[in-house]
């Protein structure tokens, strides 16, 4: 449980300061025993006055959970900060207070997004259908169950879920690099990227023209990308991380389980997530998911159809509960 006061005013910041308790909203503030949550919208004078700043400071000290304001223009037609967060990043916010003391307390996950994009030219590249979307959906089911959050993501079009630290990524070469940045301080991995396989061996430094050809074929040499789960693989192996908890994905058009279980012991995953990317609803770009969990004693569990928040949830649940068994 906790007490959410949105928006708070200047008037209520300085009644819960200095402990009034003239009105019912008051008088809850003084005797609830959850964790208090308040998210001030004022003018900007009267945020930024120092009578507000010092009432918010006391408030902090006593451990009140503050949500910043945004900037913003206010009914006064004046530009500053002080407007009330939109309702999507409030609920961010609750949602990682709430998940403080979950069952991933304590740990450190690290997620990645997306499809990488390999350049062939400064305007062109080489890339998949993959969204991102279970990648944030992993993600947010992290975070709501306590854990620290590192989401490294290609993609751009999604709003990183609050208190994740977000780092930003195109090729597979990026993404390789940022995760071994932050490895040594990872106790989960979870590779949701849809990695491409190659990459164009030489990069244009000009745009291609269609002149440039003369009416012939464009060629295009591929060369292999980096296996980032190998190399996690044999860090893993070589390093004190031995207790490193590893999930990989297999999105496979055909030979679903024969495929997902030979990368899931080739890579030496603790789990991978395989869903057959033809289904109907669990594709690329949809917002479900119909996943074969397989694990690396051999078990699977076959999952119906859900919403990727759902799968998200499930998959931390279930990694939180194989952490426990092997701890």
């Amino acid at each position: 449980d906790l007490f959410f006061i949105a928006p708070s005013t200047a008037n209520t910041i300085a009644k819960l300061a200095h402990g009034l308790a003239d009105d019912l909203l008051s008088v809850t503030a003084l005797t609830v025993r959850c964790p208090i949550v308040i998210a001030p919208a004022m003018d900007g004078g009267m945020y930024h006055h120092p009578t507000t700043q010092a009432n918010l400071a006391l408030l902090r000290e006593r451990e009140v959970v503050v949500i910043e304001p945004e900037e913003g223009r206010f009914a006064s037609g004046l530009v500053g900060k002080g407007r009330l967060p939109e309702t999507p990043t409030l609920i961010g916010h609750i949602r990682r207070i709430l998940g403080k003391n979950g069952i991933l307390a304590g740990m450190r996950v690290l997620v990645t997004a997306g499809g990488t994009r390999e350049p062939i030219d400064p305007v062109r590249f080489i890339t998949n259908r993959s969204s991102g979307k279970q990648g944030y959906a992993l993600a947010q089911a992290a975070i709501d169950a306590g854990a620290s959050v590192t989401l490294i993501s290609t993609i751009e079009t999604l709003s990183p879920p609050i208190g994740a630290n977000f780092v930003s990524v195109q090729s597979a070469q990026e993404m390789q690099n940022a995760i071994f940045q932050y490895l040594p301080q990872t106790d989960i991995l979870i590779m949701a990227a849809a990695v491409a396989d190659f990459r164009p061996a030489e990069i244009s430094a000009h745009k291609i023209k269609k002149m440039q050809l003369n009416d012939t074929a464009l060629q295009i040499q591929l060369t292999h990308n980096p296996d980032i789960l190998m190399a996690v693989k044999k860090w893993r192996s070589e390093t004190q991380h031995k207790m490193l908890y590893i999930v990989g994905f297999a999105a496979e058009s055909k030979d679903l389980i024969e495929n997902a279980t030979s990368k899931l012991q080739r890579k030496g995953l603790d789990l991978i997530v395989a869903n057959n990317i033809l289904a109907e609803d669990a594709g690329f770009q949809s917002d479900t998911n119909k996943a074969t969990l397989l694990f690396a004693d051999g078990s699977r569990e076959d999952l119906p159809l859900m919403s990727k928040a759902e799968l998200s949830e499930h998959i931390i649940d279930v990694i939180a509960s194989h952490i426990a068994r092997r701890n």
